[in-house]
């Protein structure tokens, strides 16, 4: 399977990169403008080129790996360009795919919305596609993403425009998080490095906990808690904070932003 990647960025590079340690037989190629970038990628065996459309030429999946306030020069220099038996897989937040088929005159259509994750191999890929794509691409794409993390297919891509605002947008919050923890237990007086490798462990820990126990998160939450006890306590001063509510708008926030992006089309 040959790959043509329009951008080479982040998430294009760890999507490469996981494919190949993968032994996923596949080509890339990756169309970058950024001089600078090209050497970066050429130095973990990545090959790139200035030219788009030198780097879509003769790829099965033309893969669009730009920002979303990219698409309307990206799509003008490559309409027509795409041959009706490559399919385009777009990993840009909030653009559907009725808005890539209409800017690229095309009906072959796979989005993805990876995260940031994949760069380690412990991604959340949440992807669909339209009736044209041939089963053997959806087959590969499958194989493919399931090679950085986890994958899963959706036949409603609204769901993949929720996902966005949930696991694409979501190392985000997880991060300030720690970073919260961190400075909390540097505020009583810890090291700070002592304070990250227990904060990292702890939320590592949890996650692998609720993943594998299968119980809901508010129940393990109420196993560590103590009536009158110090976990009670902090709880109850998240809850004073709005803590709950709080992320639960942040998702909302990241979901209308995207369809913001999108142009809800």
């Amino acid at each position: 399977m040959k790959l043509g990647f329009v951008g080479g960025g982040i998430m294009a590079e760890a999507l490469i990169t996981g494919i190949k340690d993968a032994g996923i037989p596949a080509e890339f190629t990756v169309g970058e403008p950024v001089a600078a970038r090209r050497a970066a990628l050429a130095d973990v065996g990545i090959t790139a080129v200035a030219d788009n459309i030198e780097a879509i030429s003769g790829a099965d999946i033309v893969a669009l790996a730009i920002k979303p306030q990219q698409l309307d020069l990206v799509a003008s220099a490559l309409k027509g360009k795409i041959k009706k038996d490559q399919t385009v897989l777009s990993i840009l937040a909030g653009v559907k795919m009725h808005s890539i088929g209409l800017r690229l005159n095309h009906k072959r259509l796979i989005r993805v919305m990876p995260n940031t994750p994949a760069q380690i191999g412990q991604g959340m890929s949440v992807w669909t596609a339209s009736a044209d794509v041939p089963d053997a691409i959806r087959e590969f794409v499958g194989k493919a993403l399931g090679s950085f993390g986890e994958e899963v297919f959706v036949q409603e891509e609204k769901y993949v425009d929720m996902a966005t605002a949930v696991s694409a947008s979501g190392p985000a919050y997880i991060f300030r998080m720690i970073d919260a923890m961190i400075e909390g237990g540097v505020l009583l007086g810890m090291p700070a490095d002592l304070a990250r490798k227990l904060v990292i462990q702890t939320v590592l820990g949890s996650a692998i906990l609720t993943r594998e126990s299968g119980k809901h998160p508010g129940e393990l939450a109420a196993m560590v808690t103590s009536p009158g006890g110090t976990t009670a306590a902090a709880l109850m001063a998240l809850e004073e904070g709005k803590f709950k509510a709080t992320v639960m708008r942040a998702v909302k926030a990241a979901y209308d932003r995207g369809e913001e992006l999108g142009g809800g089309k």
